[in-house]
């Protein structure tokens, strides 16, 4: 249940920002969006940046989906999984992959279901978030995997959904249909 009732479905203003997020949502106003709208401000440069991070770095989508989904689950954010399981499979994860990022600190150690590359991006996840500071041997693994841009942004993609989680959490924000 949310904390604060979500705005409606049929919330028609700040129509231009309105009109981008239903945009970037394919028509529609997740809960997510419906409770970031109590502040516009806050929605108009939510929306931009998430927009970015989605869909404008050239960090592979798996591992970026990957990361969202261990992020998802270390915070409890049951919104964030929901949201993003379906991505990751559509990006080229397996269903048995999803299941093993129930447990991310078990998943890194699963070789027959994760490639050294993703296994060094769940430890880089793992680390981030439950202590944020990052051992050197780990970023060495993620940054040999990816180069330089792409670690860059797999931290940037860690970061922003820590606070992505963050809200969700905080505010109650259920998956659609719950509430």
């Amino acid at each position: 249940m949310p904390r604060i009732a979500y705005q409606p479905h049929s919330l028609a203003e700040p129509g231009e920002l309105i009109a981008a997020i239903r945009a970037r949502r394919g028509g529609k106003l997740i809960n997510l969006d419906r409770m970031l709208l109590h502040s516009p401000p806050l929605a108009a440069g939510w929306n931009g940046y998430l927009k970015a991070v989605r869909t404008e770095l050239s960090l592979d989508a798996q591992l970026r989906e990957l990361a969202i989904l261990a992020v998802a689950t270390l915070n409890s954010a049951e919104y964030e999984f929901h949201q993003h399981a379906p991505v990751y499979l559509a990006a080229g994860g397996t269903a048995a992959q999803v299941e093993a990022l129930a447990h991310p600190e078990q998943a890194v150690s699963q070789q027959a279901l994760f490639d050294d590359s993703s296994r060094a991006v769940l430890r880089l996840t793992i680390e981030m978030t439950r202590s944020v500071a990052v051992q050197d041997s780990t970023f060495d693994a993620v940054h040999a995997a990816l180069g330089d841009r792409p670690t860059v942004e797999l931290v940037g993609v860690i970061a922003t959904y820590n606070m992505v989680s963050r809200f969700l959490v905080a505010l109650g924000i259920s998956p659609e249909g719950e509430h």
